[in-house]
């Protein structure tokens, strides 16, 4: 126990380091990080739900798919990689229909490794907002993940999802949040010397929705029959089992800012710009 203990801190210490300095880097040394995780989420998604053996041919389009938007992702245009990526699903998707074998994980998979990798770098970007963007989620999810297991384990009470995730518990769910929130708004008050409602009520969604990450993928390892996504990081799992509430962050800070773009006009606004608004 005290061996898998001492793997399990080493590996997280060695994971905290690299994510933070390729965060703090920003530019090439975080895109790098935003287009790893796009491929091994794919990996992991994949070899989860077995696509290589139930449809070899549309497999190996998806594979086709996500090596064209991690490579964008690295050295492309980012205007580019939601129409790559939209392209790829909607085309899985129609071979999905056409073939008998072909299964809707497969363009769910894309979509879902996809989005994690572009929603990444959009957010970091290149500027020192988006350094704050970033670390904004971090403090949101690392927070809400933290304190959501001790509270659960310390108080207790009705299940959140037990069919899902037996572990987790409402209080726990509550608790994550709360912390999720507090942290945000800590980091912006520090960095801004100014804290507004709307930093709260962001900070609030993006803690449920990384809370909602996390049962999602405790949806589909349950739905497999597998304890862990891979067992590619020592003492943890997978990469999917590291990132799932992180990536789920992402995708609402993300979607949200498309959104509010497409409402109000401001094509070129950041993810960094629409959390703070800058």
């Amino acid at each position: 126990m005290a061996s898998e203990l001492k793997q399990r801190i080493i590996s997280a210490i060695v994971m905290a380091v690299i994510v933070l300095y390729a965060t703090w880097m920003g530019g090439f040394a975080f895109r790098i990080v935003a287009a790893a995780i796009a491929i091994l989420v794919y990996y992991e998604w994949s070899t989860i739900a077995r696509l290589g053996e139930r449809d070899f041919t549309t497999h190996a389009f998806a594979w086709l798919i996500i090596g064209l938007v991690a490579g964008n992702t690295l050295f492309g245009d980012d205007a580019m990689a939601m129409p790559i990526l939209s392209g790829g699903v909607i085309t899985a998707a129609l071979l999905t229909l056409l073939r008998r074998t072909g299964t809707w994980w497969l363009p769910g998979g894309i979509l879902y490794a996809g989005l994690s990798g572009i929603s990444l770098a959009a957010i970091r970007g290149d500027s020192q907002a988006g350094l704050v963007a970033v670390l904004f989620i971090f403090a949101v999810v690392w927070s809400t993940d933290i304190l959501a297991y001790f509270v659960g384990r310390a108080i207790g009470g009705p299940k959140l999802a037990p069919r899902i995730s037996p572990g987790k518990t409402w209080s726990g769910a509550i608790g994550g949040t709360v912390a999720g929130v507090v942290a945000a708004c800590l980091l912006t008050g520090i960095v801004f010397s100014r804290l507004a409602l709307w930093t709260a009520v962001l900070a609030l969604a993006l803690s449920v929705a990384s809370q909602i990450g996390d049962l999602f993928e405790s949806f589909i390892k349950r739905r497999f029959g597998v304890k862990d996504s891979s067992h590619l990081i020592p003492g943890h799992g997978g990469v999917m089992d590291r990132v799932d509430g992180l990536v789920f962050a992402c995708f609402a800070a993300f979607l949200l800012t498309l959104v509010h773009a497409a409402t109000t006009g401001h094509v070129d606004e950041t993810v960094a710009a629409f959390l703070f608004g800058l």
